[in-house]
This record gives C-alpha cells, sequence and structure tokens, in this order.
C-alpha cells in the first residue's frame, strides 16, 4: 500500500465520520441542496446548533430562533438549524419541504441543513460530538428532543447545552450569547 492509498482511505474515513473530529470545525455537514459545507467556514463566529422538526410542539421555536438571529447576526452570531425526523416522525417531509415551511411560517433566513439523525445507530457526526463524553465533557448525553440548542464558542468549544423547553429569548441564553459575543 503506497502512501497515496493510506491518505485517500484517511480522508475517506473522516468524511463518513469514522474518524473522530478534534474539533467542531473539523466536522463537515450537507446542505439542504446535498452540497458538503465544513463547519470550518464559521469559525471566529458564535453558533446556536439546534436540532428541529416542523411539526412539534416546540416548533413556534423557529420565529424566536429568527429573532435572535436577526439581532445578532452582525456581530458575529449564526443559528445553524438542523432538521430531524427522530422524535416521533415530526418531521417526514423532504429537505425542500422543511425549508420551505420554515420560511413561509417563520421568515426563516439562518443556515437550515439537510435533514439528519440526532441520535441512535445513524447518528451523524455532527451529534456524535456535541453528544458523546470524550468530546463534550461538559454538556454530553444524548439527545432528549427536537429543539435541543447547543452554544458554540468563535473557538469552537461548546459553551452551554439547553433543552427543548428553554425558548431560544430566554434571558439564560441571551446573556450567555452575549458573554460568547464579548470575547
Amino acid at each position: 500500500m503506497n502512501i497515496y492509498m493510506i491518505i485517500s482511505i484517511i480522508l475517506l474515513a473522516g468524511a463518513y465520520g469514522l474518524v473522530e473530529a478534534k474539533s467542531i470545525h473539523e466536522i463537515s455537514v450537507q446542505r439542504m441542496d446535498g452540497s458538503s459545507l465544513s463547519l470550518s467556514e464559521y469559525q471566529g463566529n458564535v453558533l446556536l446548533i439546534v436540532n428541529t422538526a416542523s411539526k412539534c410542539g416546540f416548533t413556534k421555536q423557529f420565529g424566536e430562533l429568527q429573532e435572535l438571529f436577526d439581532k445578532y447576526s452582525e456581530q458575529g452570531f449564526v443559528v445553524l438549524g438542523f432538521p430531524s425526523n427522530n422524535f416521533m416522525n415530526q418531521d417526514p417531509g423532504t429537505n425542500e419541504e422543511i425549508l420551505g415551511f420554515c420560511q413561509l411560517n417563520y421568515g426563516v433566513s439562518f443556515p437550515m441543513f439537510a435533514k439528519i439523525s440526532v441520535r441512535g445507530k445513524d447518528i451523524d457526526p455532527l451529534y456524535k460530538y456535541l453528544t458523546e463524553k470524550s468530546t463534550n465533557k461538559d454538556f454530553a448525553g444524548k439527545i432528549t428532543w427536537n429543539f435541543n440548542k447547543f452554544l458554540i464558542g468563535k473557538d469552537g468549544r461548546i459553551l452551554a447545552r439547553y433543552s427543548s423547553q428553554t425558548k431560544p429569548l430566554d434571558n439564560v441564553v441571551i446573556s450567555d450569547l452575549e458573554k460568547a459575543l464579548a470575547k
């Protein structure tokens, strides 16, 4: 086996989530159109990563997520939405249907990505990174429902985790967000 074959195998393993990322910025995600995006594109920004669903009791949080994005985006804040259908079939649509629903009903303009699995055997590498103790010592644990939220610092560190019940405009979220933006 030559060096080029070894490098190819390593690159393919990383692309399929078989090699554990050391930083959130090493992870690639799939856009709604199927193209790939490295989260390194967001290095230097504060992120709020949210697993979403369009037919959930918490779906109204899209409106507050958009408000938060509108208020802080010029300061380097980005909401990243990841639809998932892991909980009671609450996001059964296609990527196009989900995006259309979010834009039409909540005016969503923050980045929404392709539907993924946020738990189980087919967990997406991003959510594996966010939920495993080895990569998230302080906020690890399975995703409990739709609209769990992770606050990520400019350097890619996971700063906080919020449950579905914590609304995006909650004082705790805003306080943590403003502290992260000030760093």
